[in-house]
């Protein structure tokens, strides 16, 4: 049953003829008769009794008519949801880990909310491995990654920002005073990791073990806030970003130390799936996150609350 031929049906009542019926919908008129014939064949009943000029409608037409009316209303409700996905409605579901959550993603979320505040955003933590498999299951919109650069045929990656990673250590450290930090000076540290199944941690783990070097994995934690304050505390050293610590190393809370960090370094990265069609919503927040990235490549992001952003 065409939708088209129950709303000429509800017009030519709602007009109580079918020569109005036309004049209201610009159509000829022989179109709205064929129309409603053509309706009245495929139910296989008359809609309509013709009574001199007048049309007054049958027993069947009168069945019909709620259900045309509902009919049309859901139509309408249809047309006006995916309506509003195209002028920056809906929700997107973000995934990204805590690091670049805290530090990287507060400004892109901030401008995006200025700019578009009927669309809801989700941010769900994980690690990089489960964000991934989110992507491509299609529970994430798309996510943020901290990672080497990696291809993938499902999932399409811009690399964003490679990286700096920083050994840091707590003022007055005797390793801050060396020229160069090689792995034999860590045999003695503690070393302070991220959570299990971290990227860096593991490049991290990678190069020691290769030199020889098996820390304690018994100091874990899943804050980088906290891993902070405890090297500050000089309970140990860590591997963080560099985005993460810059404002501790401006202040002298804490020191970066001289170490090579090639093997360990990383990029922020964005992946989407290649298949998942792209709102104007999810177009939008794409190139914001090119234009922030740009900025990124120049000048270090500063700390910000993310949940300040999220909770407006």
């Amino acid at each position: 049953m065409e939708s088209r031929n129950l709303f000429t049906f509800l017009v030519v009542v709602e007009e109580g003829g079918f020569t109005r019926a036309a004049q209201r919908l610009d159509y000829a008129q022989s179109s709205i008769t064929a129309q409603i014939q053509a309706l009245e064949t495929e139910l296989g009943t008359p809609l309509f009794d013709r009574i001199g000029k007048k049309i007054v409608l049958t027993d069947a037409g009168r069945k019909l008519l709620p259900y045309a009316q509902e009919i049309s209303k859901m139509h309408a409700l249809a047309k006006d949801a995916v309506h509003s996905v195209t002028e920056m409605g809906g929700t997107l579901m973000i995934g990204a880990p805590e690091s670049l959550a805290a530090y990287r993603l507060p400004a892109v979320l901030r401008e995006y909310r200025d700019r578009y505040p009927n669309v809801k955003i989700t941010l769900k933590p994980g690690l990089c491995r489960e964000l991934k498999d989110q992507v491509r299951s299609g529970q994430l919109d798309l996510a943020f990654l901290l990672q080497p650069e990696a291809e993938g045929k499902e999932l399409h990656t811009e690399l964003l920002v490679e990286e700096e990673m920083a050994l840091i250590a707590p003022p007055g450290h005797p390793l801050a005073e060396l020229e160069h930090v090689e792995p034999v000076h860590l045999r003695q540290e503690t070393i302070l990791h991220t959570e299990a199944g971290c990227t860096y941690r593991a490049l991290f783990e990678q190069h020691l073990n290769s030199c020889g070097i098996f820390p304690d994995p018994s100091l874990e934690f899943w804050n980088i806030e906290a891993i902070k304050q405890c090297v500050m505390t000089g309970l140990g050293l860590s591997l963080l970003p560099l985005v993460t610590v810059q404002n501790e190393l401006k202040e002298g809370k804490l020191r970066r130390l001289n170490w090579d960090d090639s093997l360990q370094r990383v990029s922020t990265q964005v992946v989407y799936h290649t298949k998942k069609w792209q709102s104007p919503a999810l177009s939008e927040l794409l190139r914001i996150i090119s234009k922030h990235a740009a900025e990124w490549r120049q000048i270090p992001a500063p700390a910000v609350d993310t949940h300040a952003y999220l909770n407006r």
